[in-house]
C-alpha cells in the first residue's frame, strides 16, 4: 500500500468521523439545547411598544425633503427621535452614548438656516440632501466628543477628538448624529455584547441577539429609534445585523468607502476585508447615504447611470454545498431565494440559473486564512485586545481568568484571540506534511 493511497484514506475517515459526529450533534444535543435557550431566554422576552409618532414611520430623504419645505422643523424630527429613543433603550440597550442637547442645538441651527431668504449653495439639496435628519453612529467610528472604545475596557475612557471620515461626508451633508451604538468587543463577532456596554437584544423579541458587529445600528432602525446610521463590515457586521432587525444594509466594494477614523481599523491586506457602509429602515435612503459616504470615489459606482435589469445575468445557490461550520440554511430562508428567482423571471424575463460552487462550503476557512495572512504589526487581534501596539494579550490565560470572572474580555474575543494565535500553527503543520510527501501526491477534493 503507498503511503499517498493510506493518507488519503486516514483523511477521508477524519472527514467523515467528523460530518457524522456534527449530524449527530445536530439530530440530539442540539434539539435539547434549543429547548434549554428557550425556556432560559423565552419566558422574559419583551416587544418594544408600537411607534405612534408618523415622522418615526418616514425615510430620511422624506424626512429631509419636509424640513427643506418648511413641512416639519429639524427640531420637531430630532426631538422624535430621541423621545422614541428614551423609550426604547431601558428595553433594548442599544445606545452607548448621548449627544441629544447638542443634536436639538444643531437641528435649531437647521431651522434658523432655512428660514433665510438665501441660502448658500453647500446647504443646497444637492450638496446637503441630508439637512436636519437625526443619525445614529456606531461606536466604533470616532464622533467628536463621543466614547470610542469599540467594546475594549481598556478603552472606555477614551473620548474622540474629531470625526470619522465618513462621520464628517454626513456630517457635511446635513445629517445630525444624536447617539451611538453597540458593538461586540473590538467589531468580532456576530452579536453586540462586551464588558463596556452590556448586551443589546432584539427589538422584535429581547431574548434574542442584534447581530453584530453594527448590532446598536440595526436594532435601533429595527425599532424605530433612527432612520439612517453607520455601519462597518469585515465578515457580516453590516449584513447579519440588518437581517436580524428586518432593515437594510450595504457592504461597500473595497475602496469605495474610508475606513479612516474607526477602531480597529485595517492596514495592508486586510484593508480588502474592512467596509464602511450604510444602514438604514428604509430601502430608498440606501443609494443617497452611500453616495454621500463614497465622498470623492462615488463616482467611481455610476450610481446615476441607467441599468436594463432585463440584461442582468442572475445565478442563486440554496446553501453552502454542506460547511460543517454553518448551520444548514431554513427552509424559509430558501422559499425567499426562490420568491426573488421568480420574481426577476416574471417581471424582467431573465433566465435565473442555479449554480453550484463545491469549494463554496470551505468559505469560512478561506476567510479566516484571508485574515490571518501577513498583518502589518500591531494588527494582530490579540494586540488590539491589549489596546497597547507595543504586546499583545495571552488568549491562553485570559480563558483561565474568564473561567474565574477576573478577565475584562469577552468570551468570543477570547476565543477568536486563541484561533488567531493557533490558526498559523496549524497552517505550518499541515504545510509541513504535505512537504513531507512526494510531489506527485494529489489534492485533496
Amino acid at each position: 500500500m503507498s503511503f499517498d493511497f493510506f493518507f488519503l484514506t486516514v483523511m477521508n475517515i477524519v472527514r467523515l468521523v467528523l460530518y457524522l459526529l456534527v449530524k449527530l450533534y445536530r439530530w440530539t444535543l442540539l434539539p435539547v439545547s434549543d429547548l434549554v435557550l428557550v425556556w432560559l431566554y423565552e419566558r422574559d422576552s419583551r416587544v418594544v411598544p408600537s411607534v405612534d409618532n408618523p415622522l418615526l414611520l418616514k425615510s430620511a430623504t422624506t424626512l429631509a425633503k419636509m424640513i427643506r419645505n418648511h413641512e416639519v422643523k429639524s427640531e420637531e424630527v430630532v426631538k422624535a427621535f430621541i423621545e422614541r429613543t428614551k423609550i426604547v433603550n431601558p428595553i433594548v440597550n442599544a445606545m452607548c452614548q448621548n449627544r441629544y442637547d447638542l443634536a436639538l442645538e444643531e437641528a435649531r441651527k437647521v431651522d434658523d438656516l432655512l428660514s433665510q431668504s438665501e441660502i448658500a449653495d453647500s446647504y443646497s439639496a444637492k450638496n446637503a440632501p441630508f439637512l436636519g435628519v437625526p443619525l445614529s453612529v456606531k461606536e466604533a467610528f470616532a464622533l467628536k466628543g463621543m466614547p470610542n472604545s469599540s467594546g475594549l475596557k481598556s478603552r472606555r475612557n477614551l473620548i474622540a477628538e474629531e470625526d470619522a471620515d465618513v462621520v464628517h461626508n454626513l456630517r457635511k451633508a446635513g445629517a445630525i448624529p444624536y447617539v451611538v451604538t453597540n458593538i461586540s468587543e473590538l467589531c468580532m463577532w456576530y452579536e453586540s455584547a462586551n464588558k463596556v456596554y452590556g448586551r443589546s437584544k432584539n427589538p422584535y423579541h429581547t431574548g434574542r441577539i442584534v447581530g453584530g458587529s453594527s448590532g446598536g445600528e440595526g436594532c435601533l432602525l429595527g425599532a424605530g429609534s433612527s432612520v439612517i446610521g453607520i455601519g462597518s463590515d469585515i465578515g457580516g457586521s453590516i449584513r447579519m445585523p440588518s437581517f436580524f432587525n428586518g432593515v437594510f444594509g450595504h457592504r461597500t466594494s473595497k475602496g469605495i468607502v474610508s475606513n479612516v477614523g474607526q477602531y480597529p481599523c485595517a492596514y495592508g491586506p486586510r484593508a480588502d476585508f474592512l467596509s464602511t457602509g450604510p444602514m438604514c429602515r428604509y430601502a430608498e435612503d440606501l443609494l443617497p447615504m452611500l453616495e454621500v459616504m463614497a465622498g470623492e470615489n462615488a463616482y467611481k459606482l455610476e450610481l446615476h447611470t441607467p441599468v436594463d435589469l432585463k440584461t442582468l445575468k442572475i445565478f442563486y445557490m440554496l446553501d453552502d454545498g454542506g460547511s460543517l461550520m454553518a448551520s444548514p440554511v431554513k427552509e424559509d430562508i430558501k422559499d425567499a431565494i426562490l420568491k426573488v428567482k421568480d420574481y426577476f423571471k416574471d417581471t424582467y424575463q431573465i433566465e435565473v440559473k442555479p449554480v453550484s460552487l463545491s469549494k463554496l462550503k470551505y468559505s469560512l476557512e478561506i476567510w479566516m486564512a484571508g485574515l490571518s495572512a501577513d498583518p502589518s504589526p500591531g494588527q494582530e487581534f490579540c494586540t488590539y485586545m491589549s489596546d497597547d501596539g507595543n504586546h499583545s494579550i495571552n488568549p491562553v490565560v485570559e480563558l483561565v481568568k474568564w473561567l474565574f470572572f477576573l478577565s475584562d474580555h469577552t468570551l468570543p474575543a477570547i476565543a477568536l484571540g486563541v484561533t488567531f494565535l493557533l490558526f498559523p500553527l496549524l497552517l505550518f503543520l499541515l504545510l509541513l506534511l504535505l512537504r513531507l510527501l512526494p510531489s506527485s501526491h494529489p489534492p485533496l477534493s
